[in-house]
Order: C-alpha cells, then structure tokens, then sequence
C-alpha cells in the first residue's frame, strides 16, 4: 500500500508521495498508472519527496506519460506544504534539490491569531514563497523573437492580428505576448494558431497578458500540446519579467489568472525572481 495525497498549487494538480518513508520501485510507471485512475483525473503528474544529499529534501517530477521532468512552479509549491503539514520537516525556511536546481522556499503558516480560512486548519501552510532563480535571456538559450510575426502569413483566417513575443525561461521556454483585453481574448484560437505555426523549437508556453497598471497584470495561459490552463507559476514569473524589461510594470507584479492570484517579484540585489501563491490538498488516499 501506498500513501498518496493530491494537491493543487492554483491550477496545477499533481499526486504527491513520500518517498522518503515509502518504497516507490517504479515512479515512470506509477506516473502512468496514476493518470489513468480517478484520482488522477486532471492530474498534471507525480511527484516524489525524496532524501537529498544537498538540500532539507529531493523534488523528483514525472509527466503522465512516465517521463521525468525538470521542476513546476506551483508544483514545488506544494512541496512546502506537502513536508510541513505531513510532519516531514519542522521547518519554514527548507531547501528542494529538483533538476533545475536547488530552489529556496518560505513557508507562511496559519496562526492561532488568524481567522479560519476556508477548510485550512490552523499550523498548516497557507501560501508560499519559491525562490525561482535568475532569468534566462541569453538569445543563445531560448528563442527571442523581436519582430511582430503577421498572423495573416501563417495560412489561418486570424484577420491578419499580429503579436510581438518576449521569451523568458525560468526552466522552461515562455513567449509572453500583450493583448488589450485577456478576458475577452480567444485563446484557444491564437494559441493553436501559434504552437502550429512553430516559431519556437522547444516546447513553449504562450502567455497572452493584459497590462492593467504598474502594479497589476492578467494573464491567460495556452500551454503547448495541451491547451489553455488554469494558471502556471513558471509562466507567471516569465511573465513578470518580460513585463517589466518592456517598461510596462514594477519589479514587483500581481498577476490575476484564471486559478487565482500569485505575487511575483524580481529582486535586483540578487537578480532572483521570488513567487508567492497558495498551495492546497485536495484529497488523500491510499494505492493498494
């Protein structure tokens, strides 16, 4: 029997093991075998806590189809609340060794001085803060396109709407782009119409992004080779990046997506980019 609890970290939905305390022999397979049972419905994957040699613990991520992966903004969220509320680890300020590299996390705990949130009891993690990293921008990196690409060149009936990218990685490849208005924006339309036209040589997330003020962004999220998603944390700090490079923001940005808000800040002393957002457990269960 295995002890899994499932967790979403605003819109992304992963299974979550101690692997610590438990034998996993085959995670590839589990990550397979998960997806396709009701509990994993609407999962994004598996992930492993794991003991780790250069950090408090050891992030390992499997996609559906069994392959690793390098690291989920707000799937390592939940990392954070998955150890603290599990008893794992005592503490508010841990480290997470993932493939992308070593990642800092604050834990913001619920007191007995706040009010009851929801179904969060009090002592259990409310939100967290991920120490992202540096920003890649070398050209040499990641794609960077700087011209406006014509849509009408492209062979699809777009009414010949152009978008102009700024492509950030935070671990993986974001081409961020701005429309007036997000909300009314047809995503799934222009985001095909972009993963077909195949601008960018590895798999790209496309934010489509709604400057409201210096202070504030919305965002909606096309994610290749699945579609629109709720929210992605990744993307969000990409995201706030490329907003601020082109003089649309501050440094420090609230970005409204579909899942919920995250607080995203890119700090000029260390040059690393810090996201602050909620982690949840949506239910636990047991693998027999």
């Amino acid at each position: 029997m295995i002890k899994f609890t499932k967790m979403q970290g605003l819109g992304n939905d992963y299974v979550y093991i101690d692997a610590i305390h438990q034998n996993i022999k085959s995670p590839s397979s589990l990550a397979k075998f998960i997806s396709n049972r009701n509990f994993g419905i609407g999962s994004d994957g598996l992930i492993l806590i794991c003991k780790s040699d250069v950090a408090d613990f050891k992030m390992r991520m499997f996609n559906q189809d069994g392959s690793e992966a390098e690291m989920c903004g707000n799937g390592i969220r939940c990392v954070g609340k998955f150890v603290y509320d599990k008893g794992l680890t005592t503490k508010t300020n841990i480290t997470v060794e993932t493939l992308a590299g070593i990642k800092n996390l604050e834990l913001h705990i619920k007191t007995q001085n706040q009010k009851e949130l929801q179904n969060i009891k009090i002592g259990e993690v409310q939100s967290v803060k991920v120490n992202m990293g540096e920003p890649i921008l070398n050209p040499e990196e990641i794609p960077v396109i700087a011209t406006e690409i014509p849509v009408k060149n492209l062979k699809i009936d777009a009414l010949g709407k152009k978008f102009k990218f700024t492509c950030v990685s935070m671990g993986n490849p974001h081409a961020v782009t701005i429309v007036d208005n997000v909300q009314k924006f047809d995503v799934e339309k222009y985001g095909k119409l972009i993963e077909i036209a195949k601008f960018f040589p590895n798999k790209t997330n496309v934010e489509f992004v709604q400057i409201i003020d210096k202070q504030n962004l919305r965002m909606r999220v096309w994610e290749r080779g699945t579609g629109e998603t709720l929210a992605c944390g990744t993307g969000a700090c990409a995201t706030a990046v490329a907003c601020y490079l082109n003089g649309y923001t501050n440094r420090t940005v609230n970005i409204q997506l579909l899942g919920g808000d995250l607080l995203i800040e890119w700090n000029e002393k260390d040059n690393c980019v810090y996201m602050t957002g909620p982690a949840v457990t949506v239910f636990e269960g047991i693998l027999e």
